[in-house]
């Protein structure tokens, strides 16, 4: 069928109005953040909405015989909140100029900065000139309802990549496993030095008496996330910053897909003291949130890190994302990764500006990524 045989239409109702099956078949295995499990637990818990400034409004594609065979998991945004690609100057730069910013279009999970297709088929769907004709019709829309910008956030699909918009380089800390048999197997990939530091630091734990365990999501009561929430928040508020997500959302996952959810706990005396919340891909893990009510030296290391590079070798998981930002995590084997995201902006004259300074901005990101790329803890004779 050509492009222009398909129709696409915006869902009103958000991804919650779907049926499960219909959007699980298009959002696939690896990404459990684009899951209809974890979008529409944070439309129906709360999460969303005029308190954080995020309204789903997904864009569904169908066949002639009204067969959805592709999709956009694309948000209504009133700001710039939980989106990790920060726009907040240019924002700013429109304000001064009293030109109206909001409302913009983002396409990505909210909250979660993490990589993977946004551009979403069925796989009997053949994508050749559909995902170019999507994208058309997207930012022809946003265009007609005087939307300031789209803005596709952790992703280089090639539909994006090949396209006229605004390319944007970001930088976050990966782990890659290199067919490792076990912890001690990376450790041997690493330089003297930095294994040395890494195992000083899983010392320091065991020493302190804390009892490190993992669960998945399906094993946790509502007592259990209860109390990871407790940490979770206090996180969030200690660093001033607002947690969005609600008790309801992380008890809600945990019963509708708590096989791909992870949460390794540090017990003292049997008590739960930290904790953190990963998500299990078919080929990657997600590091999400921490929380912990005690000060213990290397206890996050462990938790956030360690824990979850032993956990990737054992399943054999190809990459660990453990979330944004962190040089820390370099010395602890995490190389810098590139992330992408693409924008259009309406506005001729801030179009041209915006380009101009993310060319200079991209030159300093690679420039930094470079440098950290000098920092690898890896030795350089290693196979």
């Amino acid at each position: 069928m050509p492009p222009e045989a398909y129709s696409v239409k915006l869902i009103a109702g958000g991804i919650a109005s779907l049926p499960r099956e219909t959007w699980n078949q298009l959002a696939g295995t690896d990404a459990p953040h684009l899951s209809h499990e974890f979008l529409s637990a944070l439309e129906t818990q709360r999460c969303l909405g005029k308190r954080v400034g995020w309204h789903a409004s997904p864009w569904l594609v169908e066949d002639a015989v009204g067969k959805v065979v592709a999709a956009l998991p694309l948000y209504v945004k009133e700001n710039s909140f939980g989106e990790f690609v920060f726009d907040w100057s240019w924002a700013e730069a429109y304000q001064r100029h009293d030109i109206p910013y909001y409302p913009k279009w983002v396409v990505a999970a909210p909250f979660t900065p993490a990589t993977a297709q946004k551009f979403l088929f069925s796989p009997d769907c053949p994508e050749v000139g559909l995902s170019a004709a999507l994208l058309q019709r997207v930012l022809r829309s946003a265009d007609e309802q005087d939307i300031s910008s789209v803005h596709f956030l952790f992703t280089d699909e090639a539909v994006l990549s090949d396209s006229e918009l605004i390319h944007r380089v970001g930088c976050q800390f990966h782990w890659n496993n290199q067919g490792y048999r076990d912890f001690q197997d990376f450790l041997e990939a690493l330089t003297s030095k930095r294994r040395k530091e890494i195992l000083r630091e899983r010392r320091k734990v065991l020493e302190s008496g804390m009892v490190i365990q993992r669960r998945k999501g399906n094993e946790l009561s509502a007592e259990d996330w209860l109390r990871f929430h407790d940490l979770y928040r206090s996180t969030f508020e200690k660093h001033a910053n607002f947690p969005a997500l609600t008790l309801g959302f992380f008890q809600s996952i945990g019963k509708t897909m708590g096989e791909r959810l992870l949460l390794v706990e540090a017990l003292s005396e049997g008590e739960v003291v930290a904790a953190a919340f990963f998500m299990v891909g078919e080929k990657t893990l997600y590091g999400r949130y921490w929380g912990a009510s005690e000060d213990v030296p290397a206890l996050h290391f462990e938790v956030c890190y360690y824990q979850g590079i032993e956990f990737a070798i054992e399943k054999g998981l190809s990459v660990f994302e453990p979330g944004a930002q962190g040089e820390h995590k370099i010395s602890r084997g995490f190389l810098p990764a590139r992330t992408h995201s693409y924008h259009w902006i309406g506005h001729d004259g801030f179009r041209d500006a915006i380009a101009r300074h993310v060319v200079l901005e991209n030159r300093q990101m690679e420039a930094y990524i470079q440098s950290c790329d000098a920092r690898s803890p890896y030795r350089t004779d290693a196979c």
